[in-house]
């Protein structure tokens, strides 16, 4: 399934709750339904696993079912860039798959993670037939934009505790992780690999954005207190 030879020997059939945390599946018609529902797998991700690598072609539109994932790229002096987050319920590269051209992006899971796998094949059969499916990428695709719009803005940001405070908010985006809901299962760890700044400086943003409000730190992850106020924060 993925790019990674163990990650394909790990690929199954999923679940009946696995497809329950497919978000677009209950939109399509019955037999679309159960088109895509045969052509699924799954696979488990370990942590430092790539599920896209720059330059591969693509074979499958991915989705996160459970976990972490990362998706950076490399700079000419050798440094990675990180572009996002990817959490539950998120799916992502329907534009490559769409173009059928090779992944200008690595993906990479941060934890263990359950990853869901649609075949190119199926996912264009789907976007020649299914309006439900075209109007779930399309939305996709335009939320994509904001995106990454708003990555290059939380990139020039020089405040770090805007810098946290902006990133946690995209990944608590409903409409791009709808698996997430207020409670991110993410160490400090994790969110500095995606804020790229040090854990201690964002341990101290954590602290102030906790101490304002806008969320609370508890075991195993964050619940989101004010969502507005962390998109909007300055």
């Amino acid at each position: 399934m993925p790019t990674s030879s163990n990650l394909h020997q790990r690929r199954r059939e999923p679940t009946p709750e696995e497809l329950a945390h497919i978000p677009w599946l209950n939109r399509l018609l019955t037999a679309d339904r159960d088109l895509a529902s045969e052509a699924l797998v799954v696979s488990q991700a370990l942590p430092g696993d790539h599920i896209c690598r720059i330059g591969h072609s693509p074979t499958y539109w991915f989705g996160v079912i459970e976990g972490l994932l990362k998706m950076s790229t490399d700079s000419p002096n050798g440094m990675s860039i990180t572009f996002t987050g990817i959490s539950p319920g998120g799916w992502f590269g329907e534009g490559t798959v769409i173009k059928r051209e090779p992944y200008r992006y690595n993906v990479q899971a941060l934890r263990k993670s359950v990853v869901a796998g649609l075949p190119m094949a199926t996912f264009h059969q789907l976007l020649e037939h299914s309006l439900a499916f075209n109007q779930f990428i399309m939305a996709q695709l335009n939320e994509r934009l904001g995106q990454f719009i708003a990555a290059r803005e939380i990139d020039r940001m020089t405040n770090p505790d805007v810098r946290v405070a902006r990133s946690l908010a995209a990944l608590f985006n409903p409409i791009m992780f709808p698996g997430v809901g207020e409670m991110l299962h993410i160490t400090q760890q994790e969110l500095s690999y995606l804020v790229g700044l040090s854990r201690q400086r964002v341990n101290m943003a954590l602290q102030r954005l906790q101490d304002q409000g806008l969320i609370r730190v508890e075991y195993g992850g964050l619940r989101v207190l004010d969502l507005q106020a962390l998109r909007t924060s300055t």
